[in-house]
């Protein structure tokens, strides 16, 4: 079910907006009339966003957040509804990466990816949801990747995992929540040019990042394309169109393609 959004006058509520792809949504959803909770680790950075949007002509707060205490996302919550009264878009934007052989990678860089990646969802679920729910209608927005669609990061398995994730999680949540009024976006990018590299942890022998040879994308041109996916009602947003035919290449025919894969890593 497509469930169309009209941010104009909406309160939209986002996690790492302090940089990259979450600051330029936020910016975005701003130009159509939405006011911004822009939260992040880092407060500073937070704050910045938030002065973005209101040099612009927006209302706009930021607010200091660690995603991995549920308890930040009840304070998160807490200060929209405060603030705004009303909380009508959740983005779900953060991200970090640990990079190495997969035999290199201890169960610790795996935890810390899983539970920033993937169980901050499920925590922004537990506090946003019923919200949404009672209400009858808004927005959620996850953040994935091209990772999460294709499986070319070998080099960065936790990553590929809790990205993958997101985007079942997130088709999930559009099945259960679209006849509730409630629409789902899930973005998944390409190469961004963003601070993304603060977030990387790297064990064993480095390497370069393995990945499809895709355009990078401003942070900019991803804001807006997510702003957009968000007023259609559009599940599915993506940096690079062309990842559509690799993605029918390898439903259609999983071994070739494949073999093709592992052919091009030799």
């Amino acid at each position: 079910m497509t469930v169309p959004f009209d941010l104009d006058g909406a309160t939209a509520v986002l996690t790492g907006a302090g940089s990259g792809i979450g600051r330029a949504a936020a910016v975005a959803f701003a130009a159509r009339g939405a006011r911004i909770v822009a939260s992040d680790i880092n407060a500073e950075r937070a704050e910045e966003t938030a002065e973005f949007v209101r040099a612009a002509g927006g209302q706009a707060i930021g607010v200091r957040v660690d995603v991995s205490q549920q308890s930040d996302l009840e304070d998160l919550r807490d200060r929209a509804l405060a603030e705004f009264g009303q909380i009508d878009v959740v983005m779900n934007n953060v991200g970090v990466l640990a990079m190495g052989p997969a035999e290199s990678l201890p169960i610790e860089a795996w935890q810390r990816v899983l539970d920033l990646n993937l169980l901050s969802v499920a925590r922004s679920n537990l506090v946003f949801l019923p919200l949404l729910i009672e209400q009858g209608h808004g927005h959620v927005v996850n953040t994935a990747s091209s990772s999460g669609l294709l499986a070319y990061g070998y080099d960065r398995l936790p990553y590929v995992a809790s990205k993958h994730a997101v985007v079942g999680v997130s088709e999930a949540l559009a099945v259960y929540l679209g006849p509730k009024g409630i629409g789902v976006t899930c973005v998944c990018p390409s190469g961004v040019i963003t601070n993304i590299l603060e977030q990387i942890t790297v064990y064993g022998e480095p390497s370069s990042p393995r990945a499809p040879q895709h355009a990078l994308s401003e942070p900019g041109e991803v804001g807006e394309l997510v702003a957009a996916g968000v007023a259609a009602g559009q599940f599915l947003v993506v940096t690079a169109p062309e990842i559509h035919d690799e993605l029918r290449e390898r439903a259609t025919d999983i071994e070739a393609y494949l073999q093709r894969v592992i052919g091009e890593q030799q």
